[in-house]
């Protein structure tokens, strides 16, 4: 796993934005990269929103579907966003449990941000009829923090 950091205002290190990227072959080749984050000092929110993300059913090769919702509190690093698309879109072809693969974003998104708070919000679609919703996070956010809603509704079906 490799992680690049971008530690001047041009970016220099970064090897995926404004360049043409294939679509990692796996997590495990994906590169995540950071930006110094430009509010230092000042607790924010970052929320990123993934309503189509794929992966397959590490048994039966299937795919399977989620709406992956990642809030985070910055400290001295922010996830550049272009790197993040790519990671994410590589669980493509990713043979992992539901449970894997939203614990792995979290924890790969922490090793590479080391952010003051970050909580993973993992809603997968149906498989067998029962719908599996996962939920990671570091510990408590930061008080004062405006922390809405994730926004996802409980699975109803076609009710």
């Amino acid at each position: 796993m490799s992680e690049r950091n971008a530690e001047d205002e041009g970016n220099a290190e970064l090897s995926q934005l404004g360049s043409a990227v294939s679509l990692p072959a796996s997590p495990d080749k994906a590169v995540l990269e950071s930006v110094p984050n430009p509010h230092l000092g000042a607790d924010y929110l970052v929320r990123f929103t993934c309503p189509e993300f794929t992966s397959l059913c590490p048994i039966t090769g299937q795919p399977d579907f989620a709406h992956i919702v990642i809030d985070y509190v910055p400290q001295a690093k922010i996830v550049e966003s272009k790197s993040l698309k790519l990671y994410l879109a590589s669980f493509r072809n990713h043979g992992a449990f539901h449970e894997a693969c939203t614990v792995d974003i979290a924890k790969k998104l922490v090793a590479t941000l080391s952010p003051k708070w970050l909580r993973i919000g993992g809603y997968w679609y149906p498989r067998g009829g029962i719908p599996i919703d996962i939920f990671w996070q570091t510990g408590k956010p930061p008080e004062n923090l405006w922390l809405p809603d994730q926004g996802v509704p409980s699975y109803r079906g076609r009710g």
